[in-house]
């Protein structure tokens, strides 16, 4: 029993020596559960809303009170006419717009009855359902108040329109992450357990002494993977169009060339963690839990980012997959030109650059004395 109970002693000592394990037993779960319980969530808040008011009278500036008083909505734009609602969609300044009909109040109080239409971005068709709920559920409300006020019958009839997926299908938000998720799980996951996998045999060093260039040796490592990657991306684009019939609606080539941007950003961050771990193990946990989870979670694939706190916002711009998703899903979804993906487009271009820098700096040329 003595034997025992040393063992397990030395097995704790063991274990509290190494700061790396003792991280990764107690810090992941509080993270997990902080990122889990803020962001698992269908609750869509802080939807980014725009109005269109040509009547500009007391009926219709109380209900756009109304909506930007609630948390699901935050007027962000007044609109001058109707042409700038495909702009400020294609942009992704705004997921909803409210536009009332001409003479709201007047028809109200004449007629009986008045207009109001919701035009809302389906390319996540749940969030769409979910905040034009909220929103007609508030003019609703507010046609009630009015009717008791009156003490008459009055109705603001509520039309819900539904832009680029009519149809309501989940394929169109779902498969623009999907190739998010894989392109990472090949690139930067597999990527950095290819090359940590040569320093735990020790076959990195005796590369690193032939007369091949350090950056052709890891060329030659990320190589592969690029090619694997592009003919993943081949195949998603061909079952998505042939089979699950989501459109592509915009430029292929700028689809292509946004998604090997993309890979580029993946393969650099997958070389950076091969530089900063010694064991593929480390390799599995950073680039798994540290990017799979985030990815899912943060990026927008299943969860609103609107919904989630600040700080998780502002965490959820240092991941180069909700960048890429965004613009797919403006690219393949709503078929806008690259004027209106330029933000994702340089802030990917930017990632590659910081990410081959830090790689750069942080790998080893020389061997261990």
């Amino acid at each position: 029993m003595k034997q025992l109970l040393s063992f397990v002693r030395k097995e704790f000592y063991h274990i509290f020596r190494d700061k790396r394990t003792l991280l990764i037993l107690f810090m992941m779960p509080i993270i997990q559960m902080l990122l889990i319980g803020f962001c698992l969530t269908t609750e869509v808040k802080n939807t980014k809303m725009a109005v269109y008011d040509p009547s500009k009278d007391i009926s219709t500036e109380s209900i756009i009170r109304r909506l930007d008083a609630n948390q699901y909505f935050m007027l962000v734009e007044y609109l001058s006419s109707a042409d700038e609602i495909q702009t400020v969609m294609q942009k992704g300044k705004v997921s909803l717009v409210v536009v009332f009909g001409e003479n709201f109040h007047d028809n109200m109080l004449h007629t009986g009855e008045s207009s109001v239409q919701l035009i809302a971005d389906a390319t996540d068709p749940n969030q769409a359902r979910a905040f034009t709920g909220y929103a007609a559920g508030i003019i609703q409300g507010y046609e009630q108040e009015l009717m008791r006020a009156a003490k008459v019958s009055l109705q603001i009839l509520t039309e819900v329109r539904m832009l680029y997926n009519p149809q309501m299908k989940g394929a169109y938000n779902f498969v623009p992450g999907v190739i998010g998720m894989i392109l990472m799980l090949i690139c930067a996951m597999m990527t950095s357990i290819s090359i940590v996998r040569e320093k735990e045999r020790g076959t990195m060093e005796v590369l690193l002494t032939s007369p091949m260039r350090p950056i052709y040796i890891i060329l030659s490592k990320v190589t592969p993977y690029f090619a694997l990657a592009v003919a993943d991306l081949a195949i998603i684009l061909l079952t998505a169009v042939f089979v699950l019939n989501v459109p592509a609606s915009g430029s292929l080539l700028l689809l292509v060339s946004m998604a090997l941007l993309f890979i580029l950003a993946a393969l650099s961050l997958g070389l950076l963690i091969s530089n900063i771990v010694s064991s593929q193990v480390a390799a599995m946990l950073i680039s798994g839990m540290g990017l799979i989870l985030p990815t899912i979670i943060l990026s927008g694939l299943v969860f609103p980012i609107e919904s989630m706190p600040r700080i998780l916002q502002w965490l959820s711009t240092i991941l180069p997959v909700r960048w890429f998703i965004q613009a797919v899903r403006k690219v393949m979804i709503q078929g806008v030109d690259m004027v209106f993906i330029t933000k994702e487009l340089a802030v990917l271009a930017g990632m590659i650059v910081l990410l081959l820098f830090m790689s750069l700096r942080t790998f080893k040329v020389r061997l261990k004395k």
